[in-house]
């Protein structure tokens, strides 16, 4: 089955790469959240970067509105025999493309060992064809990780420099940190000026330090930043050659965890 699918997906194949790409959980805040996201999306596809977006925010949440997109096939979609990766990948402009995972996330725990199985390949298809994944998450579920977000090495959050933006990035951030985030970094947009980015950021920081305990760390401003360079630091996990591969060995090691008891 693996194979035929690999063959239904030849037209992607001629992209292979053979380096694993930078994975990150993205969420974003603020009255033009979805927006924002792929505001993100496109700053760091500008530097050069293949970027898929696994978008397993729900409805208005979800991205497909703001790419002028269908809500398109989901990936657990796959699995019924129908179901193509060419169907499942959605491309866009200035983007490798966006594949929604609303109930792939939610259902890989659940699958037996031969679906699991068929879900894994397929991600480690469309990873090869990426230099960067963002799994984009709808922030009110911050407290719930999927498998997806649980795996991804870095979280990254795009705070609208608003008092709603600040209001929801504050509340994402506690939802992070009682999830067990051990960091999150943070970018900016929607400022009125570089200053302004600087000052929410540290203004944001500063209640974070006080009352959740969590670091944070600064990205920059979205519209004017290199994000992609300071995901590179090398304090930032996503940097490491191997965060890619570490991504879908924990996405393998979790959803065998958490598999049902009868599997």
């Amino acid at each position: 089955m693996l194979e035929r699918r690999e063959d239904q997906a030849a037209g992607l194949r001629r992209l292979f790469r053979r380096a694993p790409p930078q994975v990150v959980a993205l969420y974003a805040c603020g009255r033009h959240r979805s927006h924002n996201a792929v505001l993100v999306a496109h700053r760091i596809a500008g530097h050069a970067e293949r970027v898929l977006i696994l978008d397993e925010a729900e409805g208005e949440a979800g991205l497909a509105t703001a790419l002028q997109q269908a809500p398109g096939p989901d990936l657990l979609q796959l699995l019924d025999g129908r179901t193509t990766l060419a169907d499942v990948l959605q491309p866009a402009p200035g983007l490798m493309g966006r594949v929604s995972a609303v109930a792939a996330a939610l259902t890989l725990p659940l699958l037996d060992d031969a679906r699991r199985a068929c879900l894994v390949e397929a991600l480690r298809i469309l990873h090869r064809h990426a230099s960067f994944v963002l799994v984009h998450a709808d922030s009110e579920t911050a407290a719930e990780p999927s498998p997806f977000v649980g795996a991804a090495p870095c979280r990254l959050l795009v705070a609208e420099a608003s008092a709603s933006g600040a209001t929801e990035a504050y509340r994402t951030i506690k939802a992070l940190a009682a999830a067990g985030a051990g960091s999150v970094h943070v970018a900016v947009c929607r400022a009125r000026s570089r200053d302004d980015a600087a000052r929410f950021f540290s203004s944001l920081d500063a209640l974070v330090r006080r009352h959740v305990g969590l670091p944070l760390v600064w990205v920059g401003e979205a519209e004017r930043d290199d994000l992609v360079a300071a995901l590179a630091r090398p304090d930032t996990a996503a940097s490491t050659h191997a965060a890619g591969v570490a991504f879908m060995r924990r996405i393998e090691a979790m959803s065998r965890i958490n598999r049902p008891l009868s599997a």
